[in-house]
C-alpha cells in the first residue's frame, strides 16, 4: 500500500479540540523577507509544514543560516552571508512552490542577480507571473528567459515607481513590497491587496526599518530606506486552517474548538458560517482562546456567496465549506470570482453522491474576470444530500482537505489518494484528525 494512501472510515461526528499556529500565507513570505536585513531575525508559532521546508532550503541554497530556536516553532534566520546559489541546486526545487518568485527583488539589492526555476504550485489556473516581471522591470530590473528558469539583474541598481495592479493581487503586492523598501525613492501601488496576511507582512517589514504607509482605496505607499535590519514577530493565526476545521465541524455534524483562531480575521467566514445555522463560541484570552464551532443540530440552511478580495469572502475557504453547503436542505450557489478552476474538485464530491453543477455563467453580481471566457466558475450545490465512501485523488491543497472533509462525512470507509500535498499547508493534520476521533489510517 502506498504511504500516500490515507484510509477514512467516516460517518462520525468530529469532536475535540486542535491548534492553528502562524499562517502558511503569512510565514513563507515572512522568511523571503529575512534576506532583506542586515542582522538576525526570529520568528515564533511556524508551523511544521512542506512550504516552509521548502522556503528553508532555498533560503540555506542563498547562504542564510537558518537554525530552529529553544521553543517549538520558533525559526531564527542570519542572512550576513548571502550568496549565489547554482542553478542546479537551485532547480532541486523547481516546480514544488510558487515563493521563489518573491525572492527576486530581495536578491537583486543583496547581490545583484537573482535566478527563478520553474514555479510550481496548485493548478488552479494559471496564475501567471506576468505582474511580477513587469513590476520587476519597472524598478529598473533585467529579466532574461531561458529554459531552464528566469535570470535576473540590476545594472543600474533598483528605483521606486508609481504602478497600479489590474487586479488586487496577493503574490503581486507582496512582490512590490518586499522590492520597494530598498529601492531608491518612493513607490505607490495602487490598487494593492490588503489581506491579513499582507497587512502582518507590512508590519514585518516596519519592524525591520522600512518606511510604509497603507493609504485608504487600496493605496500604499513605499518610502525607499538605505539599510533593514532584522525582526522578531509572532505571524498571525493560519485563518484559512481555522476555517477548514470549522466547514468539517459542520459537514459531519461535529464540534471543533479551533485554538489560536482569531475573530477578527475571519468575520467575513464567521457570518457566512452562522447564516448556514453554524454555532461559535468566541474565546478571547490571549493565552489560549480560539473559537469554538459547532452544528447545533437540525437542518442547515443554503446561502448565496461569492469570492473576492478581502475583506470578501475568501477563495481558499470556499471548498471546505461547499463539502458542508452539501448537507444544506436547499440550493446554494457559490460564485468564484478569484481563480477560473477552482471547482475542478466538484466532480469527486459528485461521485459519493453530492448534487453539484457547474456554470459557465456568473451567478451573482460581483464583477468577475472570468465571464463569457468559457471557465466554470460557478457553482449550484443541491442538498442535503447521502454521501457515500469511495476512492478519492487529491488534486490541489484546498481541494484535498475539502475531499478528506467529505470522506469524513461519508458512511462507509474511503481510500484518499495523494495526501501528502495536504501536509504543504495543514500542520500534523492526521494527528489532529486523530485528536477529533477520527479513524484514519495510512
Amino acid at each position: 500500500m502506498s504511504d500516500d494512501v490515507l484510509i477514512v472510515s467516516g460517518g462520525s461526528p468530529l469532536k475535540g479540540e486542535v491548534r492553528v499556529r502562524g499562517a502558511k500565507n503569512l510565514v513563507s513570505k515572512a522568511m523571503v523577507a529575512t534576506v532583506l536585513g542586515e542582522s538576525p531575525s526570529t520568528m515564533y508559532d511556524v508551523p511544521r509544514i512542506r512550504d516552509v521546508e521548502i522556503v528553508r532550503g532555498l533560503l540555506e541554497l542563498h547562504g542564510v543560516k537558518v537554525t530552529n530556536g529553544a521553543l517549538d516553532g520558533e525559526l531564527r534566520f542570519d542572512p550576513s552571508n548571502v550568496e549565489r546559489a547554482g542553478v542546479d541546486e537551485i532547480n532541486v526545487h523547481a516546480g514544488s512552490s510558487r515563493i521563489p518568485i518573491l525572492l527576486c527583488g530581495p536578491l537583486l539589492h543583496r547581490l545583484g542577480h537573482a535566478f527563478i526555476p520553474d514555479l510550481g504550485g496548485c493548478h488552479i489556473g494559471p496564475r501567471p507571473i506576468d505582474y511580477h516581471l513587469e513590476a520587476l522591470r519597472r524598478f529598473g530590473a533585467v529579466v532574461d528567459k531561458t529554459p531552464e528558469g528566469l535570470h535576473l539583474s540590476a545594472p543600474d541598481g533598483l528605483h521606486g515607481i508609481k504602478y497600479e495592479l489590474d487586479y488586487p493581487s496577493v503574490g503581486a503586492t507582496e512582490q512590490i513590497l518586499l522590492t520597494a523598501v530598498l529601492a531608491e525613492g518612493v513607490t505607490e501601488l495602487s490598487n494593492a491587496a490588503v489581506e491579513p496576511e499582507i497587512i502582518d507582512l507590512i508590519c514585518i517589514l516596519q519592524k525591520m526599518g522600512a518606511i510604509i504607509k497603507v493609504h485608504t482605496n487600496r493605496v500604499i505607499e513605499i518610502q525607499g530606506v538605505p539599510r533593514l535590519g532584522g525582526f522578531s514577530h509572532r505571524p498571525i493565526p493560519d485563518r484559512i486552517e481555522a476555517a477548514s476545521w470549522a466547514s468539517a465541524a459542520l459537514a459531519t455534524k461535529g464540534d471543533i474548538t479551533v485554538k489560536g483562531a482569531r475573530q477578527a480575521d475571519m468575520t467575513t467566514y464567521l457570518n457566512v458560517f452562522r447564516s448556514i445555522g453554524g454555532e461559535f463560541e468566541i474565546d478571547d484570552n490571549p493565552v489560549d482562546g480560539g473559537i469554538r464551532f459547532w452544528h447545533p443540530g437540525g437542518d442547515l440552511r443554503p446561502v448565496a456567496l461569492e469570492t473576492d478580495v478581502h475583506p470578501g469572502f475568501m477563495t481558499d475557504w470556499q471548498q471546505p465549506l461547499v463539502v458542508a453547503l452539501t448537507q444544506a436542505n436547499g440550493l446554494s450557489v457559490v460564485h468564484e470570482t478569484v481563480y477560473e478552476k477552482r471547482f475542478g474538485y466538484t466532480s469527486a464530491l459528485n461521485q459519493m453522491g453530492a448534487h453539484i453543477q457547474v456554470f459557465q455563467d456568473c451567478l451573482g453580481g460581483t464583477p468577475c474576470r472570468f465571464g463569457r471566457m468559457g471557465f466554470r466558475h460557478s457553482a449550484v450545490i443541491a442538498g442535503p444530500a447521502k454521501l457515500h465512501a469511495t476512492d478519492l485523488v487529491i488534486p490541489d491543497l484546498r481541494a484535498g482537505f475539502s475531499h478528506l472533509i467529505a470522506a469524513l462525512a461519508a458512511e462507509g470507509t474511503s481510500r484518499v489518494h495523494g495526501v501528502d500535498l495536504i501536509n504543504r499547508g495543514y500542520e500534523d493534520f492526521e494527528a489532529k484528525l486523530a485528536n477529533l476521533g477520527a479513524t484514519v489510517s495510512r
